[in-house]
């Protein structure tokens, strides 16, 4: 036997290219309908992902649309360079990171307390009543969301202000404060996207092995000490995996939640990354300029990413790869 898997081995060492094409012909032919399966979302991802990277070479040129993406002149770095002499950059950086840095604090451990509550009721129809109540938010367009905040905010008959006036005698004014902003912008998160972000952890929890909750009873340990040693353990890969791909979205805080809450009383603690790019490039025609901001963005991300899972792996997580 080990004469064969030996041989097995010289052959395929000195399997010609010709003999790796055909093999691979004859998987394509014997797995077709597989193949056709997957060429849906190979288009996709061709198409919509991978061909409108060429695109990032206008961060590296002077785009003038007369003359065009090719003809337009190669500046190399100029638009990276008066980005970051900008005045304007520390601002922005620093808006983008606090928002972001809120939100790893408040808004990710959310869906995870959230899911562990859920699956500690033993209701069946009420627990699929609160999922679905939960769940709902995420649906609503944040135009909506926007909407219903100034309802509640506004100094004109909002609701939390004509109880404020009811109790105190005075109004806030939370849509223009500097002070409110971020807080509204966290819990607009929270309220929105908490639920549908339990999904996931819910289904990881429905792998647990029961086995070993029915053990810890019988060492009398109680319902906290069950979800510290049993519960988040089993699911702490998949926290690390999904705060891997968090930090891959640590300078993209969503354009158009920050922008229907941007005005000029606000402005120096709500402009990010995501509404410069947008009044800098679409308002002001600076495509090659905004291209090298949103360019900026994206190193970040892959380096964030690629960082917290080398830590990840460091501290004997699987990762994402």
């Amino acid at each position: 036997m080990k004469q064969a898997a030996a041989q097995g081995n010289i052959q395929a060492v000195h399997m010609t290219g010709k003999d790796r094409r055909n093999t691979l012909w004859k998987r394509v032919r014997r797995e077709k309908w597989m193949f056709i399966l997957l060429t849906p979302g190979l288009l996709y991802f061709l198409l919509f992902k991978y061909v409108p990277m060429w695109g990032v070479l206008l961060a590296f040129k002077d785009y003038q649309p007369f003359l065009g993406f090719i003809k337009s002149e190669w500046v190399g770095l100029e638009h990276f360079r008066v980005f970051f002499a900008n005045p304007e950059f520390t601002m922005l950086l620093s808006n983008t990171l606090l928002l972001s840095l809120y939100n790893l604090i408040f808004f990710f451990p959310a869906p995870i307390i959230l899911a562990l509550l859920l699956n500690e009721v033993r209701v069946a129809f009420f627990k699929r009543f609160v999922q679905t109540l939960v769940y709902v938010p995420h649906f609503i367009s944040m135009v909506i969301v926007a909407s219903l905040t100034y309802v509640f905010l506004t100094t004109e008959g909002g609701v939390v202000n004509e109880f404020l006036f009811q109790q105190t005698g005075s109004k806030t004014d939370f849509l223009t404060s500097p002070d409110w902003f971020r807080p509204i912008i966290i819990i607009q998160t929270i309220w929105k996207e908490c639920g549908w972000g339990t999904i996931i952890f819910l289904a990881a929890l429905a792998g647990v092995d029961m086995e070993q909750y029915e053990a810890a009873i019988m060492d009398g340990a109680n319902r906290w000490k069950q979800t510290w040693h049993i519960t988040l353990p089993s699911i702490r890969s998949t926290i690390v995996i999904l705060l891997i791909l968090r930090m891959g979205n640590i300078l993209d805080n969503g354009f158009e939640q920050i922008y229907l809450l941007l005005n000029p009383l606000n402005r120096h603690v709500a402009e990010v990354f995501d509404t410069y790019v947008y009044m800098v490039g679409i308002t002001q025609g600076a495509f090659s300029y905004s291209t090298a901001v949103g360019l900026f963005k994206s190193i970040v991300g892959v380096v964030l990413v690629m960082g917290t899972n080398w830590l990840a792996k460091r501290f004997g997580e699987s990762g994402l790869y």
